[in-house]
């Protein structure tokens, strides 16, 4: 099975950013956004929002690494596509949408390849950071950070490794020495698949 780990945060903390330090040919990147990269980079770039086009995109990719920047934007887009629809039936199908491509990531038979979701936060009723969705039902249908076993909270360019009072970013036993690291993909990269025994490019 391939890894899924979500990195969140407000925009501009720095989760596009933490990719500068990733050669081209180690890492791919799904736009969802349709935006540029912040920073020189010979990283490809492929610019989507149709989950059925990121799937292949994410199993036939040779790269190890891959990116999908922003994804909460798979679940905007998709409502802004249906927003003529007035029942409210098509809330849960973005929820199960979004739900059945990190179940697809976890049933890729690729396991050293590694997908990082770039994600916006919103604050949640306990008034702490959480996984920015598109309202109180899609809450209710899917926690999306319990989703995943990592999650990074970026903040002023530097990622929290476990929650820190205000975000719900989580991370297994021993995978970082400390709560709060640069915001250095390649690094976190690293550190995962050492962490897990995995392989790189």
């Amino acid at each position: 099975m391939a890894t899924a780990v979500m990195i969140m945060g407000a925009s501009g903390s720095g989760k596009s950013a933490s990719m500068r330090n990733f050669k081209g040919s180690e890492l791919g990147v799904i736009n969802v956004a349709n935006k540029p990269l912040p920073f020189k980079s010979d990283i490809n770039t492929y610019n989507t929002d149709r989950y059925e086009v990121v799937e292949q995109l994410l199993k036939k990719a040779s790269v190890k690494s891959i990116v999908i920047d922003d994804s909460q934007y798979l679940m905007a887009n998709e409502l802004f596509d249906r927003s003529g629809e007035k029942n409210y039936e098509k809330f849960t199908d973005i929820a199960k949408n979004f739900r059945g491509l990190i179940h697809f990531i976890n049933e890729l038979d690729q396991d050293d390849k590694i997908v990082y979701f770039l994600h916006h936060t919103e604050v949640g009723a306990d008034g702490k950071e959480k996984c920015k969705t598109i309202g109180k039902m899609l809450d209710e249908k899917l926690c999306v950070e319990g989703c995943f076993d990592i999650v990074l909270y970026c903040q002023d360019h530097e990622f929290y490794t476990q929650g820190n009072g205000i975000s719900t970013a989580k991370t297994p036993e021993g995978l970082f020495d400390s709560a709060k690291i640069p915001n250095d993909l390649k690094a976190v990269d690293t550190a995962i698949r050492a962490y897990y025994g995995m392989g790189g490019d």
